[in-house]
């Protein structure tokens, strides 16, 4: 805010002056009244490891082996594709938080762009997202445990239970808590991959005994190639693969407590493309080299079954802790950003009042308090269902996530349409090719959702359960309409 007023008046700036919502956009910035009383405690460094941690975590670290056991090795197809789109996603959504850096993010776009309903619907699917993501994650962490034989005794609920609490204390400290931790989370991720990847190739060229075989391309051709089950399984997995990449919409809810956004920002997202593809692809690619497709499972992260079967000593226990340490972070980065945008909800009358509250630390402790209560629910399916657990949150995230996804590629057509007409101007760093791409990119979320109809196993349960989910949304709109804040964005500060 360069106007060099402390946020809190500026925001009632324009709340006493009905005029000053009728300036011209040229020259001046929205400001969502959402944010009033955040601290940008975010650094440089905090955010680019933000944006690379929200687009590697549990997806990766534990789903791959469910996807290479399923699918086989046209797994590494299915996330070049879809990582492609979601760097176009994630570039659209830059471009709207360069121009109105905002912790409300792409709800807070959306309720600019499509209305108070594409803002309810928006925010209502991403906490679907982040609370079954939530589930799934702690599910995780309970089934990492489980590789030491010291926590056998210990129920996979209890553990769950305890990942979630020990998160839960995390988030109720400043964000620049949360930035350092996500720091480290990912951090520790990264260098886990970039080991991974080297010990890998230096296995594949040597020839190097990996459990009962020899590291090499024999075990992509003779364990049936590419497409060892046909194109139809690469097809009916690209939702668990759009869940591995959720997380990457986060950067944008972290732009709201950034200082100097519109220089942060438009770095780590580039540089995501380049992540996606050496570390999704390279190592699934890999992971098809130095094993069988079928030697992976969903019951333990497929970089443990390497260096489990890779024969150095206490490697498995190694890679364990580092997958942990993922699950934790993605655990955390979505207490985070669901918090923030549930505050965003309940401020426009959206969500219930007590997400609206924060505390001395200047965190939205009311919304964090309802995502964490809810994966309590986790726990629960861990208790009941404790060999399907993971499985079936995953989907249920994997549509909300590509829900949210749709409204940001929707809320960006809608500003690029006014920008042509000269209503607005769009920032240097914008999307190009826009509204073209963003039209492909909602077309292809489209069809993997209904792809999941043939997967009767199941994708054509979730989409049963989805439906439900729909009818109480329509429902909460009703119910909650009439007390909705209509000009959310009424403040316009001079910049």
């Amino acid at each position: 805010m360069s106007s060099g007023e402390p946020e809190s008046t500026a925001v009632a700036h324009g709340q006493n002056d009905p005029a000053h919502n009728d300036l011209p956009h040229e020259g001046h910035a929205h400001v969502d009244k959402a944010d009033d009383g955040y601290h940008k405690g975010l650094k440089t460094r905090h955010i680019h490891m933000i944006a690379l941690g929200g687009s590697i975590g549990t997806g990766l670290f534990l789903g791959a082996g469910t996807r290479l056991a399923k699918g086989g090795p046209s797994l590494a197809l299915s996330y070049a594709i879809c990582g492609v789109f979601a760097f176009i996603m994630v570039r659209a959504l830059g471009e709207l938080s360069v121009r109105r850096p905002s912790s409300g993010a792409f709800v807070s776009y959306a309720r600019e762009f499509i209305g108070e309903k594409g803002a309810y619907a928006t925010g209502w699917l991403f906490f679907l997202n982040w609370s079954t993501a939530v589930m799934a994650d702690i599910t995780a962490v309970a089934l990492y445990l489980h590789f030491w034989d010291f926590f056998d005794p210990v129920p996979q609920w209890l553990l769950a239970l305890i990942a979630l609490a020990l998160v839960f204390t995390l988030n109720m400290f400043s964000v620049k808590y949360f930035g350092e931790a996500e720091f480290w989370f990912a951090a520790i991720k990264v260098a886990a991959i970039v080991i991974f990847m080297l010990v890998a190739i230096w296995a594949i060229i040597t020839g190097h005994a990996v459990g009962p075989g020899r590291a090499g391309f024999a075990n992509l051709t003779d364990n049936g190639g590419f497409f060892p089950m046909g194109l139809m399984p690469m097809i009916s997995l690209s939702l668990g693969v759009i869940f591995a990449f959720g997380g990457t919409e986060m950067v944008g809810v972290a732009a709201g407590e950034t200082a100097g956004a519109e220089k942060v920002l438009p770095k780590a997202i580039n540089s995501m493309i380049l992540r996606i593809f050496v570390f999704y692809v390279g190592s699934v690619i890999l992971m098809t080299l130095v094993l069988p497709w079928s030697a992976y499972s969903q019951h333990e992260s497929p970089f443990v079954t390497f260096f489990a079967a890779i024969g150095v000593p206490h490697a498995g226990d190694i890679m364990q802790v580092v997958v942990l340490t993922a699950a934790l972070s993605s655990v955390n980065a979505g207490l985070y950003a669901t918090g923030r945008v549930l505050r965003s909800m309940a401020v426009a009358g959206e969500a219930p009042r007590f997400a609206a509250r924060m505390n001395k630390h200047h965190v939205p402790y009311g919304g964090i308090m309802i995502i964490a209560g809810l994966g309590l629910i986790g726990v629960l399916i861990n208790y009941v269902f404790p060999s399907n657990a993971f499985e079936m949150v995953m989907n249920m995230a994997g549509i909300g996530i590509a829900g949210t996804w749709i409204s940001i590629l929707v809320s960006h057509w809608i500003f690029v349409h006014k920008a042509r007409k000269g209503e607005m101007t769009r920032p240097e760093f914008h999307l190009r090719g826009a509204p073209v791409l963003n039209a492909v990119t909602i077309i292809f979320l489209v069809g993997v959702i209904v792809a999941m109809w043939f997967d009767p196993t199941g994708g054509r349960p979730t989409l049963m359960i989805f439906g439900l989910v729909l009818i109480a949304m329509v429902v909460g709109w009703f119910m909650v309409r009439k007390r909705i804040k209509g000009e959310l964005l009424d403040s316009i500060l001079d910049t």
